[in-house]
């Protein structure tokens, strides 16, 4: 059922992008019949996916909507861009097939080359070959990584050789998210791209790479895994720091955005300490033991923080675009970043953090605070130097958009509804209870 939803909105999507050559608006539509395509599965063959489909299914379309504000010279091809790499969101919780996961990871990546280069007037090509440069290296790095990490599983004694794919593993994705020190491409790239574009790839092609590492470091633990993690522990509070400090001291507001990025990065970074340490692998020899729900907790932090992220991103970048939007909009958006409850940054940073105190990371821990603490100043100077009156236009009606979503755990908190979820999403993606 899946696989056969996937194919007709694959379909439909290459059909929408052939047509929008001539009739540019068909890109769209037939980007947004995909999606629901692909969603109507989602919801109807794996129920326990649906709350993860939801979210993504209202940035994939919010992020279409977002195209209309800029004249793109690519005739409608952008939408079917966007579509591709919702797609590919959507289907990677859907597989357990390695290949799959890498091909998701590619098909999300390779989108954004061609996206980061539109603006009106004309392509932005020098921001683009030095985006580009950075995410075939990120790729390549990741994939080689996650090959070797996948080899490892078949040998006895890894040893070295995990260690040599783990790093890899972990450089790839940092250096494809913007995670510090491997952050240099993210302020030029976000200052100096058009907002729109931008905007897309810091909220939907965030979300992928952190799933399929997720995905291959919990495929391939072994009792090795406990002791790596600690690389990644440095990595996620070096770029925490990192960005925080560089997003205070900047003062265009692309480049605060950038380096709140690359701590936002650091933050989602974080739940990969946790996660690998508490799944049961092997002949069930425990990585770590800890309660089960830690895991959940963990997983769903990773993604809620993403959300809020995309969120953020989103509605701050189209703000950027129109040269501000309704003033209250752009505080919630604030306030959910910093991690103000019960807004969606909140109950990310919480459920990262629980886990983080079970396996012993509690340093960790204390950074995570400092530095959401630290972010408190440039996060509502943003809102306040782009807030504004209220204006009947695109930007609101995105910016509304975001902030209902962002205010969902407000109205229902995620302690069940979501966490339900990721359970069954953990139990998909090998994690043995």
């Amino acid at each position: 059922m899946m696989e056969l939803a996937m194919i007709a909105a694959l379909a439909i999507l290459t059909l929408g992008s052939v047509l929008s050559f001539k009739y540019r608006q068909l890109g769209f539509y037939g980007a947004i019949v995909a999606l629901v395509i692909a969603f109507s599965a989602i919801a109807f063959s794996a129920s326990h996916f649906l709350y993860y489909g939801i979210f993504i299914l209202a940035i994939g379309i919010i992020n279409l909507v977002s195209l209309k504000a800029i004249k793109s010279e690519i005739r409608g091809v952008d939408y079917g861009l966007v579509g591709l790499m919702t797609l590919a969101t959507m289907y990677i919780f859907n597989t357990n097939d390695l290949a799959m996961v890498l091909a998701a990871l590619v098909l999300v990546s390779v989108p954004t080359y061609i996206l980061v280069m539109i603006r009106e007037g004309g392509a932005n090509v020098e921001v683009g070959l030095k985006y580009i440069t950075f995410m075939v290296f990120a790729t390549v790095l990741f994939l080689i990584g996650a090959i070797i990490l996948a080899y490892t599983k078949s040998l006895p004694n890894a040893g070295l050789l995990y260690v040599l794919g783990y790093v890899m593993l972990v450089l790839g994705l940092s250096l494809e998210v913007g995670v510090a020190p491997l952050h240099e491409w993210v302020p030029d790239v976000f200052s100096s791209a058009d907002p729109i574009p931008i905007s897309i790839i810091a909220s939907l092609a965030k979300i992928v790479p952190f799933i399929a590492a997720l995905w291959i470091l919990i495929y391939t633990a072994n009792p090795l895994t406990a002791s790596i993690t600690m690389f990644t522990a440095v990595l996620a509070a070096i770029s925490m720091f990192t960005g925080n400090i560089g997003a205070l001291t900047s003062k265009e507001h692309a480049r605060v955005l950038a380096y709140s990025t690359v701590a936002n990065m650091g933050y989602v970074l974080a739940c990969l300490v946790a996660i690998p340490l508490v799944v049961v692998i092997g002949d069930g020899l425990p990585g770590f033991v800890i309660k089960p729900e830690f895991i959940y907790l963990a997983l769903a932090g990773g993604l809620l923080l993403l959300f809020a992220n995309a969120m953020g991103k989103i509605g701050f970048f189209n703000a950027i675009k129109e040269e501000g939007a309704y003033s209250p909009l752009m505080y919630i958006l604030a306030f959910s970043f910093i991690g103000v409850p019960p807004l969606m940054g909140f109950w990310g940073k919480l459920f990262i953090l629980l886990p983080l105190v079970e396996v012993g990371y509690t340093w960790l821990v204390a950074l995570v605070v400092i530095n959401s603490a630290i972010s408190i100043p440039y996060y509502i100077r943003l809102a306040s130097e782009l807030g504004i009156g209220w204006k009947a236009n695109l930007t609101n009606l995105i910016c509304v958009a975001v902030v209902v979503i962002t205010l969902v755990t407000v109205a229902f908190l995620p302690v069940d509804w979501f966490l339900e979820g990721m359970k069954s999403l953990a139990q998909t993606i090998g994690v043995v209870i």
